[in-house]
Order: C-alpha cells, then structure tokens, then sequence
C-alpha cells in the first residue's frame, strides 16, 4: 500500500485552522516609577544666576537712593532763606535820609550852597549899610547853630538805628549757622553785607552831618574877620564920626 507524505508545514497550518479560537488576554502597561535626577552642575549655574540678579537689584537700589538723596540736597540747596531784614534795613536808611533832608537853611544841595556862600560868606560889600551887615552876621550864626544841631539830630538818629541793627544781626548770624543749603546760606551773607552797607551809610552819614557843621562854622569865621575888616575900615574913615583924643584911665 501507497501512502503518500504529507509535508509537516501542511500539517500545522490545519491544525491551528482546526483548532477552536483561544481567548487573548490584552496586556495592560505598568507605569514606570518617576526617579529626581540631582545635576550639581545645573544647580551651581541656577545659584549664580540668582546670586548675580540680586546683586543688580540691590545696586539698583542704591542708585535709586543715591539719585533720591541728590534731589533732597539740590532742593536743600535751591531752598530760599525764610527770613529777610531787607525792609528793616530800608527803613533804618530812609530814618537817615530824612534827617539829612531836614538839614536847616544850608541844604546838602551844590547849587544852594553856590549860590548861599557867594550872597552870605564872600566878600564884604563895601556898598552895604551897617544893617545890612549885621543882617548878614545874624543869618552866618543862624546857619552855623542850624549846622551844629542838624548833625547832632543825625548822630541820635544813627545812635537809635543801632538796636535795630543789633537785633538784625543777631537773626541773620542765627539764620547763616542754621541754613539747609547753599542758597539759604549765600543769602544770609548777603544781608549781612547789606546790614554792613547800611551802618556804612549811617557812618557816611554823620561825618556829611558833622563836615557839614564844621565847614559852616569855619566859613562864619571867615566871613566875620572879613566883615570885621570892613566895619574897621569904615569906623576910621575920616568923618565918620569918630575923633581921636587922649583916653584917661584910673583917674589919672
């Protein structure tokens, strides 16, 4: 009997087609477990990194406040004195003035004093009536007493500027030592130099004032020798009245 051979191949092909379905399982995948990886070197570079921002910060900061303290001094410095003795000043000087105004029959004025040393203080005319020349003395006297009182009026009115003065100097020495800033400070020394100014004027004041009187009184003594010289003159001329003669004195 024949058989013939049937190839092994043929053979499992029909078994697995025979064969009855087998139910598959489906895999399910199990999670990896998550693991920290540690990098010394990332974390060197990530601290200096930080290190490097703060650092800027804080330099930030300071310029910030460097900038913030230079606006204080510049306002410090650009802030005005809060007190002024300039209307004090004024009115001290104003006080002086008036009393060289008030200056009596000769004014400090240089035409009046022309015109007043040419009428009164020059020479003697010979033409004038004895009246007229003791008018003349009379009026020199009056003007040399005027001279005399006006600069003594001067002199108690710059006696009474210097409490002002005083109290004056005292704030602004007060007021430089206790300036904010560089404005404040060049102020006070700037009135200063004005309180300076003014008791200047008062001293040029009472020297006019006593110059003034002294000019006055040498003129009337001038013009008074003049004008004596002249009365003289005319007191021994020939007719005039007077006759020379032996004078007795004691009795004798």
């Amino acid at each position: 009997m024949n058989t013939r051979r049937i190839p092994s191949r043929a053979l499992m092909l029909a078994a697995v087609m025979l064969a009855p379905p087998l139910m598959v399982a489906p895999m399910v995948a199990t999670p990896a477990q998550a693991f920290i990886v540690f990098d010394p070197s990332n974390y060197t570079q990530n601290v200096l990194t930080a290190a490097r921002s703060l650092q800027q910060i804080t330099n930030q900061i300071t310029s910030l406040q460097n900038q913030a303290q230079m606006l204080i001094n510049q306002a410090r410095n650009l802030a005005s004195l809060p007190f002024s003795s300039l209307q004090q000043l004024q009115q001290s000087v104003q006080r002086t003035q008036q009393l060289l105004n008030q200056a009596q029959n000769v004014a400090f004025d240089v035409q009046q004093i022309d015109q007043l040393f040419q009428q009164k203080y020059g020479n003697v005319s010979l033409s004038a009536s004895d009246e007229a020349l003791v008018a003349d003395a009379r009026s020199r006297w009056r003007n040399t007493v005027g001279g005399l009182q006006d600069a003594m009026r001067v002199q108690a009115g710059v006696v009474g500027n210097i409490e002002t003065n005083r109290t004056q100097m005292s704030a602004l020495v007060s007021s430089s030592q206790s300036a904010t800033g560089a404005l404040q400070a060049t102020q006070a020394g700037n009135q200063l130099l004005a309180l300076q100014a003014q008791q200047l004027a008062d001293l040029t004041a009472v020297v006019a004032a006593n110059g003034r009187a002294q000019t006055l009184t040498d003129a009337e003594r001038a013009a008074a020798a003049e004008q004596g010289r002249e009365q003289r003159r005319r007191f021994l001329t020939p007719g005039s009245g007077y006759q020379a003669g032996n004078a007795q004195m004691f009795n004798r």
